[in-house]
C-alpha cells in the first residue's frame, strides 16, 4: 500500500511537473538575459534626463518636436540598428498662443480672472461671452437631461467622474462633441486632480479644428466656480483666446529587427508630448522605455523568429495621427497581414502583469511567460486583465483586428495629478520603476516574437465589429467617429 500511495505522488508529481516546466525552461535562459542586460546597462533613464534637459517638451509640429524626432532616430542608429528610418506625414499642428477666462454674475460687471489653459483643437480665435450652465460629468444622459438650457450657453463639466460610481467616463475629446451636438458655445473642463493644477490635451474627436472654444480650469477653481454658481448664479463667461494651426510635416521613427519570418510584432509609444512641460511620464517613460528594448535586444545580438519593430509615433496627443498613419501606410501596402501583435507603450510604469485587450484566448500564454518572468524576478506579481480601451496608439491597430497587448502597472498618485500638466518633468521618473518597465517588456515582447504559434489572429471586419462591441467601446467610437459600420 505504501509502495502504491509514492508512485501516485509522484505519478502527480511528474503531471505538474510537465504542464508547468517546460514554459519555464523555454524561456529561462532568454528572460535570464534579458533581465540582467537591463539591470546593468540600462540607458533609459540617462538618456530620457538628456531628452527632457536638452530638448524640452516634445509637441508635434514644433522644433522641439522635430529635434526629438532627429534625437530618437540617431538613438536608435548608435545602438547598432541599419534599418532605422523617418516615416513622414503631414498634420494640421495646433499650437497655443494666449486665453483669458472672466467670469461674473450675469447682472454685474464684478468680473474674476479665473486661470485657465486651453484645450487643444480649440479654435484659431475666439471672443466668447455666455452664461454657464453645469452639466456635472459631462455625459451623454448629463446633456440628456438639461438639452433645453444648454443651447447658446457654456458648458461646465467635469473631466473626471464625479459621484458616478459603476458609469463610464468619456474622454474630454467626447465630452466636447456632446457639448457642440446639443448646441453648447463653449466648454469649460474642470481638472480632477485636487488643487490649482491645470491640464491641457485636445478637445476634437478627430484632430481638427472645433466649433467651440474649449478650456480647463483647476480642481480649486472649479469648485469655487459651482459654489458662486450656487450663491449668485446665473454667471457669465468671457473666454478671449489666440491660438495657431498650420500645416507642418511630422515623423514617426522606426527601427526594424529582422526575424527569420516576415510576420511582425510591433511595440511603440508616443515620442511627443504636450507643452506646458518636458512630458517625462507621458509618454517618456514609454517612448524611451521602447528605445531601450531595442538597445537591449541588440546588445544581447538576439535573432528573433518574428520581424520586431520598434515605432516611435508622433501627433498621440493630437489625435492619434502618427500611429494613423502608420497603419493607413500597413493596410496601403497590404504588410497589415503580417502583423501577429502590437504591444503599445502609453505611461507604462512598473508592470504587475499584462492586459491581453480582450482577447481570451491568450490568457494561457499570457499566464505561462509571466510565471516564467516570476522565475527570474520573484517580485513580479504576474496579474492578469483582459479589457480593450481607447485613446492611445494601439487604437488604430485594434480597429483593423490586430492583437493588442499592454502592461499593467501603476503610478503614485503624485505622478498621475500631473497628466498632462506643468508638472510632468523629470523629477517625477522613478529609476528602479522605469527599468523594470524595459525588463519586463522586454520579456514579454521576446515571448511572442519567438514562441511557436500565437492563440489569436488578426480579426475579419464583421468579427472586429463584434469584438468592440463586446467590450463595450461602440458608443465611444461612434461619438469620435471612427464607428465606420452601420449603427
Amino acid at each position: 500500500m505504501k509502495k502504491i500511495v509514492q508512485v501516485v505522488l509522484i505519478g502527480g508529481f511528474i503531471v505538474m511537473f510537465a504542464g508547468f516546466r517546460p514554459i519555464e525552461k523555454k524561456w529561462e535562459k532568454p528572460f535570464s538575459r534579458l533581465d540582467s542586460e537591463v539591470r546593468k546597462n540600462s540607458k533609459a533613464y540617462q538618456t530620457l534626463g538628456e531628452a527632457t534637459k536638452t530638448i524640452g517638451h516634445r509637441l508635434t509640429g514644433s522644433v522641439n518636436g522635430e529635434k526629438a524626432e532627429e534625437y530618437a532616430f540617431q538613438l536608435l542608429k548608435s545602438y547598432g540598428f541599419t534599418d532605422v528610418a523617418f516615416q513622414p506625414f503631414e498634420v494640421e499642428a495646433w499650437m497655443r498662443d494666449t486665453v483669458t477666462l472672466s467670469i461674473a454674475p450675469s447682472s454685474s460687471d464684478n468680473f474674476r480672472e479665473v486661470p485657465v489653459v486651453s484645450l487643444a483643437h480649440s479654435p484659431v480665435e475666439s471672443k466668447l461671452q455666455g452664461e454657464i450652465v453645469d452639466v456635472g460629468n459631462g455625459l451623454e444622459e448629463d446633456f440628456e437631461a438639461i438639452k433645453e438650457r444648454i443651447k447658446g450657453k457654456v458648458a461646465l463639466a467635469n473631466i473626471n467622474l464625479v459621484g458616478s460610481p459603476g458609469k463610464k467616463n468619456l474622454h474630454r475629446s467626447e465630452k466636447t462633441a456632446l457639448a457642440i451636438k446639443y448646441g453648447a458655445t463653449g466648454v469649460i473642463m474642470v481638472n480632477g486632480a485636487p488643487g490649482k493644477i491645470l491640464l491641457t490635451g485636445t478637445a476634437s474627436v478627430t484632430g481638427a479644428i472645433i466649433s467651440i472654444p474649449a478650456v480647463c480650469i483647476s480642481n480649486e477653481s472649479g469648485g469655487e466656480l459651482r459654489k458662486w454658481l450656487k450663491e449668485e448664479g446665473p454667471l457669465e463667461a468671457h473666454i478671449d483666446m489666440h491660438n495657431i494651426s498650420k500645416p507642418i510635416k511630422a515623423r514617426n521613427v522606426i527601427a526594424t529587427l529582422r526575424g527569420k519570418t516576415d510576420e511582425k510584432v510591433i511595440i511603440g509609444g508616443h515620442l511627443d508630448s504636450w507643452d506646458l512641460a518636458t512630458g517625462a511620464i507621458d509618454n517618456g517613460i514609454g517612448s524611451f522605455a521602447v528605445m531601450d528594448i531595442a538597445r537591449t535586444f541588440k546588445a544581447l545580438k538576439l535573432k528573433p523568429e518574428r520581424t520586431i519593430q520598434f515605432v516611435l509615433f508622433m501627433g498621440e496627443e493630437q489625435g492619434l495621427l502618427g500611429s494613423k498613419h502608420f497603419v493607413g501606410e500597413l493596410k496601403k501596402s497590404g504588410e497589415i497581414n503580417k502583423v501577429s501583435y502590437m504591444m503599445n507603450l502609453d505611461m507604462t510604469n512598473d508592470p504587475k502583469g499584462v492586459n491581453a485587450f480582450g482577447r481570451d484566448e491568450m490568457n494561457e500564454f499570457f499566464t505561462g511567460v509571466g510565471s516564467a518572468i516570476q522565475h527570474v524576478d520573484q517580485s513580479f506579481k504576474n496579474e492578469s486583465s483582459n479589457r480593450a480601451g481607447l485613446h492611445s496608439d494601439h487604437q488604430p491597430f485594434m480597429l483593423e483586428g490586430v492583437p493588442i497587448a499592454g502592461l499593467s502597472g501603476h503610478l503614485d498618485p503624485n505622478v498621475l495629478q500631473c497628466y498632462h500638466a506643468d508638472c510632468d518633468d523629470f523629477s517625477l521618473v522613478n529609476k528602479d520603476q522605469f527599468e523594470n518597465t524595459v525588463r519586463i517588456a522586454s520579456m514579454y515582447l521576446y515571448a511572442l516574437a519567438n514562441t511557436e504559434t500565437i492563440a489569436v489572429s488578426k480579426l475579419s471586419d464583421t468579427k472586429t465589429r463584434d469584438f468592440l462591441i463586446s467590450q463595450g467601446l461602440k458608443e465611444e467610437l461612434v461619438i469620435g467617429q471612427e464607428w465606420r459600420w452601420e449603427q
